[in-house]
């Protein structure tokens, strides 16, 4: 697996460095994520590990609190989740999820980001096949041995593992993300996870050169400014 799971944060880094569209991006998905399974993170083992990944991110407090508060209440926005793939620039491929309240405008929005850069937006599955679709974890942690066997107790269908000066790399399918991370708290209780996410790792990677470059980082940056995206995932190595 290497570390793929970096690709998306560093292209991310490179083509938004406004902090409004990551706490945009956190406040809407903690707002649905709360009035979908309820606003206590005691009881929604979801909302416990969005809000634990805001914090890591710097996501301010008040951001978080304002978000589940406005879960609270019945009405609100109804946003919902759409995903979208498609061949970017250079011939890779890529995966664009979003909440929206309007699925026809988020559509014609990333159908944009696609034309303006010379691309094709598919179809679904056109190129998510050639992704896995994983729970991730990262963290400090000498005994990779302790750690697989713990998860194999747990009964967690362990993707890989892997160590690499000191710090654990634990890949699992995405339906097993809360088993994993629950067998890894229970090993280590004070577990400081630099990685806690479910993400799209692509199965290969492609590396593009010329004016692909330049298409697409800016077909990136268009996604990006995106009120409705909240993830991108892409196969290309060198971007």
């Amino acid at each position: 697996m290497g570390r793929a799971y970096q690709n998306r944060k560093e292209s991310m880094a490179k083509t938004s460095d406004m902090k409004a569209k990551l706490y945009s991006r956190y406040g809407r998905e903690l707002y649905v994520c709360a009035k979908a399974g309820g606003i206590d993170p005691a009881g929604n083992l979801a909302l416990r590990s969005l809000i634990d990944r805001a914090k890591k991110e710097q996501v301010p407090a008040h951001v978080i609190e304002k978000a589940i508060d406005k879960a609270k209440g019945g009405g609100g926005e109804d946003y919902s989740s759409a995903r979208y793939e498609g061949y970017g620039p250079g011939g890779s491929m890529a995966i664009i999820e979003c909440l929206t309240d309007n699925p026809n405008r988020t559509f014609g929005d990333v159908r944009q980001a696609f034309t303006k850069t010379k691309c094709k937006i598919g179809t679904q599955g056109s190129v998510s096949h050639m992704f896995d679709h994983l729970a991730i974890f990262v963290f400090s942690y000498e005994d990779e041995e302790a750690a697989l066997e713990a998860l194999m107790e747990a009964d967690v269908d362990v993707t890989d593992i892997e160590n690499e000066e000191g710090k654990l790399s634990v890949f699992a399918p995405n339906t097993e993300y809360f088993k994993a991370k629950q067998a890894l708290q229970d090993l280590i209780p004070d577990v400081d996870f630099e990685v806690d996410e479910i993400q799209f790792v692509p199965q290969t990677y492609t590396t593009i050169s010329g004016d692909d470059v330049a298409l697409f980082e800016r077909f990136l940056a268009i996604l990006n400014e995106l009120d409705d995206v909240q993830q991108v995932y892409h196969n290309v190595e060198n971007a």
